[in-house]
């Protein structure tokens, strides 16, 4: 029997970017249900009755939440194609430690930094770059986070990747500038990685979406 496959997403989350890309990696055929955050489901409140937000992955009627449990999840489901956790534990420890990193450094120093003002902006910044240096030296020469082709920790961080634009513009920065490695990481995963590419909105569109709603709900 097929597999039944949903995903409760919406477009410009960062973290259903995530499990969109794992999907693709596997190939595996799914239904997306994109969310209106507003105005959640009922499916979604049940689905996930403890944060009640996406995405959340419903395998053959049996839901995965959290972004980072969702793509562990897909990697051991779907083990036959693309793995993205190594085998090795001790490798596999360190994919899931970065990817914890990411969340926490990185991830969460974005949406102050879009969300906040005067200091608290600017201690985000500070933040997040030295984050992103972070990142830059544990990429060191190697051409994905996962060796020669794409693993865990590059599904973690590249979503971010596309909010860059928008972050730059509206925090006064340039992540080109700052971390030139990661951005060069960062155009590799996109240009080679079909999964990537077709994935990541493009950064003019989620400008838009922010300033958007930033009119519509931001400070006043």
């Amino acid at each position: 029997m097929k597999d039944e496959v949903i995903l409760l997403d919406y477009w410009s989350s960062a973290y259903a970017m995530r499990v969109r890309i794992a999907l693709a990696e596997k190939e595996v055929d799914y239904e997306c249900r994109e969310e209106n955050l507003l105005d959640k489901s009922s499916f979604l409140l049940q689905s996930n009755p403890v944060h009640k937000k996406i995405p959340v992955l419903i395998h053959n009627g049996k839901p995965i939440c959290e972004s980072l449990v969702i793509v562990s999840y897909i990697d051991e489901v779907w083990h036959d194609k693309s793995p993205l956790l190594p085998s090795d534990p001790h490798q596999k420890s360190q994919a899931l430690f970065w990817a914890d990193y990411i969340d926490k450094k990185i991830y969460s120093m974005a949406r102050r930094i879009l969300w906040e003002k005067g200091e608290d902006q600017e201690i985000a910044k500070r933040e997040l770059i030295e984050g992103l240096k972070m990142m830059e030296g544990e990429l060191g020469n190697k051409r994905y986070f996962g060796g020669e082709s794409v693993g865990f920790v590059d599904v973690a961080l590249v979503p971010i990747t596309c909010w860059f634009y928008t972050m730059e513009t509206y925090g006064h920065f340039s992540s080109e500038a700052e971390c030139p490695k990661l951005v060069s990481w960062a155009k590799r995963c996109v240009d080679e990685r079909e999964s990537i590419a077709k994935t990541l909105p493009h950064p003019q569109k989620l400008y838009d979406y922010y300033t958007d709603m930033l009119r519509r709900f931001g400070p006043k």
